[in-house]
């Protein structure tokens, strides 16, 4: 019997990608280069200075939280994909085949493997960095799934890590092992490729479930318009439009969230004391929306987490869970704002950058170039020859 591995990678050496997934290949270059360069001088980046490119990268393009998001999976695919495949100086298709095996493989996982606390972009991660690394590196199909098998051992990670460095670790450890797969997989090492389905299954994922129709990356990438996780996109968005038409922040008496729970998984941290706790936040996502006319990086840094005004409107939040949310843009977030006598309300389902809500051409590079603000880099000349060697120079 055909297993999952084996599907997967002919899928993967077959996929002859469209215009339409190159479009959206090189849009995920564009924005994945960006975030990665604008980490460049984070601390966890001199930390893991002595690490594989695969890890270095991944953990670059994943600390700002400010990565593309699979939203039917609930990964963020391009940071791990991309990273394994410009390791392995590969190209627009071995970045879609292995894409589009990590959306898959993280939609089978399904939303229960995400809200029992594992981190689905690592988990599922590995195995789809190596299928890119496999593609890049020139395997065949048999090759390829070998080298998911042998990515099984390094499919892990917990959203415990969310908030700290190790969040970024784990997606850095994840590219990296697919790129180690695939390379031991050229090198004539063996395994049982049923290990992917037996994995699977353990961690609480279905098989059958894998589609292997439709676009080489179903349903698209959601591009992030905040550099925080994905869950506090529509908070902010939503209350930014209230903070727009003149609210004063010192006025506000009372918040009220109200969200299906499901849709606040990953938001662990409900008093922040640093920039990365803050990420995290949904209470801090009032305090950025209300308080800060653009929320960029300055609004995500241990100084402004520890803000007087910021810490005054967190304790304001009263954050009311309903039930059920089965993804994260699950149901509608509401939000109520006590000024005075007065209740504004807001509310959002689908936030900007969403699939349902893309960005246009102008606001995608509006945000590209403020991520390469302080290098000479132009974004119109990043393409899938260049995109590898800047990222050699900057990390």
């Amino acid at each position: 019997m055909t297993s999952l591995a084996g599907e997967l990678a002919t899928w993967a050496a077959d996929l002859q990608p469209t215009t339409q997934d190159l479009e959206l290949a090189q849009r995920s270059l564009l924005d994945t280069i960006a975030v990665t360069v604008a980490a460049r001088n984070e601390p966890i980046v001199r930390t893991v200075s002595g690490l594989s490119e695969a890890t270095r990268w991944a953990v670059a393009g994943h600390v700002l939280d400010f990565d593309d998001l699979h939203m039917e999976s609930t990964t963020h695919i391009s940071v791990v994909c991309l990273s394994a495949v410009l390791a392995t100086y590969g190209d627009a298709r071995a970045y879609l085949a292995a894409a589009g095996a990590m959306a898959r493989l993280g939609t089978a996982l399904g939303w229960s493997h995400y809200s029992s606390g594992w981190h689905t972009t690592t988990t599922a991660g590995a195995p789809a960095a190596a299928v890119g690394a496999g593609i890049a590196l020139g395997l065949d199909a048999d090759q390829i799934a070998t080298a998911m098998a042998l990515a099984v051992p390094a499919a892990g990670g917990v959203q415990r890590a969310f908030g700290t460095d190790a969040k970024s670790l784990q997606v850095g450890f994840a590219a990296d092992a697919g790129v180690r797969a695939a390379r031991l997989a050229a090198d004539g090492a063996t395994a049982d490729t049923s290990a992917l389905d037996s994995w699977l299954e353990l961690v609480g994922g279905d098989p059958s479930a894998v589609d292997l129709s439709g676009p080489a990356v179903p349903g698209g990438l959601a591009v992030k318009v905040f550099p925080c996780c994905y869950a506090l996109q529509r908070p902010i968005s939503a209350l930014s439009d209230l903070a727009r038409q003149g609210l004063d922040p010192a006025d506000v008496s009372r918040i009220v969230f109200k969200t299906p729970k499901g849709t606040a998984a990953p938001l662990v941290h409900h008093r922040p004391n640093t920039g990365l706790q803050a990420k995290f936040s949904i209470e801090y996502a009032a305090a950025t929306a209300l308080l800060d006319d653009y929320q960029g990086f300055s609004s995500f840094t241990d100084d402004a987490a520890q803000r007087p005004e910021a810490r005054r409107l967190v304790d304001l939040v009263d954050v009311q869970l309903g039930d059920g949310g089965d993804w994260l843009l699950a149901g509608e977030f509401e939000a109520e704002v006590y000024v005075g006598q007065e209740i504004l309300h807001a509310r959002e389902q689908f936030p900007p950058g969403s699939p349902q809500r893309p960005l246009t051409r102008d606001e995608l590079m509006r945000k590209v170039r403020d991520c390469l603000t302080g290098t000479p880099l132009d974004p119109e000349t990043i393409d899938w020859s260049t995109a590898g060697q800047l990222l050699r120079h900057y990390l």
